[in-house]
Parts: structure tokens; C-alpha cells; sequence
């Protein structure tokens, strides 16, 4: 399985990345050292979209607190870059794919990032990820 993260990237040309306790939907939580990830840096905090993609080096779920009823599973990961995107990919390039039944690999990642506008890692399919590797 392939991954992708939105999150705040303050560095975009960074060698390796560390997130702390990041919210994990559509899989996410499955994450382990070794998986490929595509790092998107969240528009939401002044990013641009998809900016690298990396290797896991480290991967730790967080403990869930007692106190609380549901939670959303979140992970601590750190990550090594082994490329950078080429050509952009974020929210303008992604808002028309809309038919959430369509296949696409673009609509895919619409659906997972932006119809909810939450930073996040999520799994995606393989399809979605030889897509994005096209941007690199």
C-alpha cells in the first residue's frame, strides 16, 4: 500500500520529514517503516500541494487517551525524501474531479483531502499511486 499526507510543511525542500500525531484516515494508520509516501504540503497553511515523495524510516502509532470516547487514530512518522514533484498538484488542480464513483485517481485524492479540508495521511490505491508518480 501507498500513502499520501497533507500537513503543514514548513521546509518543502527538506531531506527527511518528521510528523508528530498525525490524524490517520482510509487506512493511514497502516502505515510502516519501509511504505512509500507522497508528501502534499496543506494549502491550508500557506502550501502548495504535492511537494515529495519519500520512504518511512520510523512509524509509531499514538496512544489513544482513556478520557475520550471515539477518537480518530493518529501516528508520529518520519520520513526520507527521495524526490521532488516536478509539476504542481494540489487543491485547483483536483477541485473538478467530483464523481466520487468515477475511478480516477484524482478523485480519489479530491476525496480524500479536500472534501474535508482536515490535514491528514491516508492509503491509496495503486493506481493512485502510479499516477503520482508521473509528477516526479
Amino acid at each position: 500500500m501507498q500513502f499520501v499526507i497533507k500537513a503543514a510543511v514548513r521546509n518543502w525542500r527538506a531531506k527527511s520529514f518528521t510528523f508528530a500525531a498525525q490524524k490517520t484516515m482510509y487506512g493511514g494508520k497502516y502505515i510502516a517503516q519501509g511504505d512509500a509516501v507522497f508528501i502534499f504540503a496543506s494549502e491550508n497553511d500557506g502550501g502548495r500541494g504535492l511537494i515529495a515523495r519519500g520512504v518511512v524510516v520510523a512509524a509509531e502509532a499514538v496512544p489513544k487517551k482513556r478520557e475520550i470516547a471515539r477518537q480518530t487514530p493518529r501516528v508520529s512518522i518520519a520520513i526520507n525524501r527521495t524526490a521532488l514533484a516536478r509539476r504542481p498538484l494540489g487543491r485547483s488542480e483536483l477541485k473538478r474531479f467530483t464523481d466520487w464513483k468515477d475511478g480516477r485517481a484524482e478523485t480519489e485524492l479530491n476525496f480524500k483531502f479536500y472534501r474535508q479540508a482536515t490535514n491528514k495521511l491516508a492509503g491509496v490505491c495503486d493506481v493512485t499511486g502510479a499516477f503520482l508518480d508521473q509528477f516526479f
